[in-house]
């Protein structure tokens, strides 16, 4: 089981990975369920605000397309204007999976520790495995952020919107949902749709629901490619530009590089359920929730208002918030505790090389963990390719290095671990 490269995380950063670094015949192996956020944290149904374009995955090619596999399983697909489907997005991450990167052992890390050249993890099936270099592509299932004031709720009456993929059970009940973005517009939807009680609240003065696709043409569409040019983020210079130039965006200051990836492309709910949302959903603006107490009639939730200051208490049987994922190194619960301190970061995400290393040599970071060193782009599936055509190149050249060092040891007859390319983790 030892490989000079494991990947953990098996979503779409990790399986882009992985069909790059097999292409270049490396040897490495992935560790987690294939596509496991999209099947155990999204709804099946709900409509993904990216653009068809922009749900790709990459290998080396570019033939295994969603459009491609859209056709073959006979799914409705557009580059634009036809929202993807959790499931289809899920379905479609699986097949490419099994097609393009079949190296995946689908066990979870329970444990990961070690040092430059040598790093081990341990499995949840008890097997350990000895990698020269590792790569984090956890995605954003560690991270989601519940406000300390119900954190003390029990879990049967407060949920965040990542824990949730059925609403059925709620039908009839008073369910509070608190947030103002996709994911508390979409769980506010389901659950209207389940025959909930449901009622928004939310601290900002306006809740930003994206306008349909529109179809225009001629010289309009063309000064609107000038002034709003399209990317993988969306439509806008601010978003072309994290898409073109990340290598731009890791050269900023630190303190203007995390402003950018905290504010850049808020939290705007998709139109296909922020339209029935805003008609039939009752949404409480400006509103704060200062406590939260759980009695004999259900939950008491007090809220603020931020313009008037009045308090307002709420019954809800059950609690949802969307307040999204704050990335914090600390929270990943397989990092052995001396390998998490030996990692410099920046407001709790690592601090990231050119070639997505940490400060531990032979540790690395993409996906939502590393926008923190390169923009918005890698908070997005788009952001996969970039990702894994850098990384692959770089990670070519070290595994390139340990294997000339490994020879050049035993024709001199040098000791495994002579020098930190991975020499130690391959001894026999």
């Amino acid at each position: 089981m030892d490989t000079e490269i494991a990947i953990i995380g098996a979503g779409p950063y990790g399986l882009s990975l992985a069909a790059h670094l097999r292409g270049k015949g490396l040897n490495f192996r992935v560790f987690g369920s294939p596509m496991s956020f999209w099947k155990d944290n999204v709804p099946a149904d709900v409509p993904l605000k990216a653009e068809g374009f922009a749900l790709n995955l990459f290998e080396p090619e570019r033939r295994f397309t969603l459009e491609r596999f859209c056709r073959t399983r006979g799914y409705a697909y557009a580059r634009m204007g036809v929202p993807v489907p959790a499931s289809v997005f899920r379905e479609y991450g699986e097949a490419f999976q099994k097609t393009c990167a079949p190296e995946v052992y689908p066990f979870k890390v329970t444990h990961l520790s070690g040092s430059e050249g040598c790093f081990t993890l341990t499995l949840e099936n008890g097997h350990v495995v000895r990698a020269a270099r590792v790569v984090l592509a956890v995605g954003i299932g560690h991270f989601a952020y519940m406000p300390p004031a119900v954190a003390h709720l029990p879990g049967k009456k407060v949920s965040h919107t990542f824990n949730t993929v059925s609403f059925g059970q709620f039908r009839g009940q008073r369910v509070a949902v608190i947030g103002a973005g996709s994911s508390a517009v979409d769980t506010a939807y389901f659950l209207h749709k389940a025959a909930a009680d449901v009622a928004l609240y939310a601290r900002r003065s306006k809740i930003w629901i994206n306008n349909p696709p529109q179809d225009i043409r001629g010289l309009k569409r063309l000064v609107r490619s000038i002034k709003k040019p399209r990317s993988g983020l969306g439509t806008g210079w601010r978003s072309r530009l994290a898409c073109d130039f990340p290598d731009v965006f890791h050269l900023l200051p630190a303190r203007l590089r995390l402003l950018i990836t905290k504010k850049h492309l808020g939290p705007a709910a998709s139109w296909f359920t922020g339209q029935t949302v805003r008609e039939e959903v009752p949404m409480h603006l400006n509103m704060t929730l200062e406590s939260a107490t759980d009695t004999e009639d259900g939950l008491r939730l007090e809220f603020r208002n931020t313009l008037t200051g009045e308090l307002q208490s709420v019954r809800a049987d059950h609690l949802f918030t969307g307040t999204g994922a704050r990335i914090d190194l600390a929270r990943i619960p397989f990092l052995d505790k001396a390998l998490l301190a030996a990692i410099r970061t920046e407001d709790h995400m690592p601090v990231l090389s050119g070639g997505f290393e940490s400060s531990v040599p032979g540790l690395y970071f993409i996906g939502p963990a590393a926008a923190g060193s390169f923009g918005p782009l890698l908070r997005f599936a788009w952001g996969a390719r970039f990702a894994a055509r850098r990384l692959t190149r770089r990670l070519a050249r070290a595994t390139a290095r340990g294997q000339h060092v490994r020879a050049a040891g035993s024709h001199a007859g040098g000791k495994p671990g002579d020098a930190a390319t991975g020499t130690e983790c391959f001894a026999s």
